[in-house]
């Protein structure tokens, strides 16, 4: 009997409705933790997982030995490889295309990578304006891993001890 007495006196004053209010009026006078974007930006983990880049070897040669695990582990179905066999009998790819736009940055690809040719970089800033923008060829894949490559390797040496 005295719970159903609390239970309705706490509906009629409406607790829960003050209870609210005292949460938002608590955050109403914190300190704000706003950022300002485009000028300032918050700290990354060298682990995070932005837009996909292909690397080389020192000597300037494609990392890519085309094994397709990259293609069967996508649980997207994003990345697409053609292949063909060189003059020394080695595979290498001539088509490497990911679709961003399906892509769910899970990081698999770089994972079952044996050779470490795709990663992940920090880049989180890039944006298509129509539909084939975000589909990312070899080349250009390649460009960015070029551009990129001592951000790349660093990362990647500092994420060698999870590995």
């Amino acid at each position: 009997m005295r719970k159903l007495v609390s239970n309705i006196s706490k509906s009629l004053s409406l607790y829960e409705l003050l209870k609210g209010m005292k949460l938002t009026l608590s955050y109403f006078f914190a300190k704000k933790v706003t950022i300002q974007y485009p000028e300032q930006k918050t700290p990354q983990s060298p682990r995070f997982r932005g837009l996909h880049a292909l690397r080389r070897y020192p000597n300037g040669e494609e990392r890519c030995i085309a094994c397709k695990l990259c293609e069967a582990v996508c649980p997207a179905m994003a990345i697409t490889i053609e292949s063909e066999l060189r003059e020394d009998n080695s595979r290498r790819t001539t088509r490497y295309d990911i679709d961003l736009t399906k892509c769910i940055f899970c990081g698999f690809c770089e994972e079952s990578c044996p050779v470490d040719s795709i990663v992940e970089t920090r880049i989180f800033e890039y944006h298509g304006e129509e539909r084939g923008d975000l589909l990312y060829t070899k080349d250009m894949l390649l460009d960015v891993g070029k551009k990129y490559e001592k951000q790349i390797a660093k990362d990647r040496q500092q994420e060698a001890k999870y590995r």
